[in-house]
Order: C-alpha cells, then structure tokens, then sequence
C-alpha cells in the first residue's frame, strides 16, 4: 500500500490549502513536512525535488509534484472529482479558475501594504459580488442541482466553498444576495469528510497573522 500524501510548504494557507481541502474531502489522509526556515526551502532546493525550485510540493504516488494547478487536478481525476467527461472537466476548471482569481486576490491582501489594503478589500468585495458569485449562484439555478456539474460533487464544488468561507472572512454577509449560495455552503459543508476538515484540531490552516507574515517574508524574501 502506497503512504500517505506528504506535503511540502509553509505552516499556513497559501497555495497549498486548496491541496489541503480537496484531499480532505475525497477523505485521504496526508502528512505534512512544515518547512519554517529559509535553510529548509534551501534544502529542498539543493536536493533537486523542486522542478522549478517552487513550493508547493507533493510526493504522492512516488512522484514529487510541483505546480498547485497540476497537483489539484491529479487530486481530482484520481478521486473521481473531475467529471465523467471532457465537457464536465471544461466545467470545472473554468469554475475552478473563477474562484482561483478571487481567492488569489484574498491570499495576498494581508501581504499589501496598509495604505492599499482597504482599497483592495472593497475591490475582492465588489468582484466576488459582482463577477464570482453571480456566476454560481446562476449556474444552480438554470440546472436546479445540489452541485455545479453533474449533479455530484466536484472539484468545482470544493474549490466554491473554500472561497465563500475565504470572502466571508473579509465581509460576513457577502452572501446576503445569494440565497442559492447560502443553501450551496450548508449543503457541502455537511459532507462528511469537508465537515470534519472544519471541526477545529483539523489540519485547515488559519488566516495568516502578523507573526506568520513575518516567517513567510523571511523564507521566500517577500
């Protein structure tokens, strides 16, 4: 029997958390290797298992994965995450990238300095109300279905939920005017496997705090 996913990166979000919901919710446990010091980003570098001397990396099925797209959507076709067919796979990752462009703008707000940050806040609100969430909150209703794509849970799905819990950690009632969206996130978030992923003690990160900003400037000489 194959060990479990080992996962190389930070003590915190970043863009590696995506990887840590999607394995959750296909119900795989995994491991992590924390890199805390720029000395373990080195060691990592100089042991040549960084394609392209990036975290986040995945050893997984004897491979050592780089490339957050391209882990997730080895994640998801192995799992069954991914659709029955080209067109549903087209689906989700134009889903999928939907929620990538908002949640990257939420990842790297506590990163931007105080005098831009409320300017980009109500910019991440203005677009996840008016650019994002439309998007979904139409798609569930022209198909009248509890998921996205298929009518069974995706990727897309997963990817959804962790950026309505990402927004509204920035604005608590971003989803006032998407009463589907609201049904959505009751809906997946009792999934068992995405339920236990929430409980607290589990390996969800949280947001990033002052003194994590600090480490992860001092590794990646931000």
């Amino acid at each position: 029997m194959a060990g479990k996913p080992k996962l190389h990166y930070t003590k915190g979000r970043g863009k590696m958390e995506s990887i840590r919901w999607l394995l959750a919710a296909a119900g795989v446990e995994f491991e992590e290797q924390f890199i805390e010091t720029k000395e373990d980003l080195e060691k990592l570098r100089n042991d040549g298992v960084l394609l392209f001397q990036q975290v986040p990396m995945v050893e997984i099925d004897g491979m050592k994965m780089v490339q957050t797209r391209a882990i997730l959507s080895y994640i998801a076709g192995k799992y069954n995450l991914y659709g029955k067919d080209l067109k549903e796979r087209a689906w989700i990752d134009m889903y999928v990238e939907g929620t990538t462009d908002l949640m990257g703008m939420i990842m790297y707000l506590p990163f931007q300095p105080a005098d831009t940050k409320e300017k980009n806040l109500a910019l991440i609100i203005e677009r996840a109300t008016t650019r994002y969430f439309p998007v979904y909150e139409k798609a569930l209703k022209d198909h009248g279905q509890d998921y996205l794509v298929g009518n069974k849970l995706s990727w897309a799905d997963i990817h959804l939920l962790e950026a309505i819990l990402m927004t509204e950690e920035c604005k608590p009632d971003i989803l006032s005017a998407f009463p589907l969206l609201q049904a959505f996130k009751g809906r997946i978030s009792n999934i068992p496997t995405i339920k236990k992923f929430l409980q607290p003690g589990s390996q969800r990160k949280p947001p990033p705090d002052e003194k994590f900003l600090a480490v992860v400037r001092k590794i990646f000489n931000i």
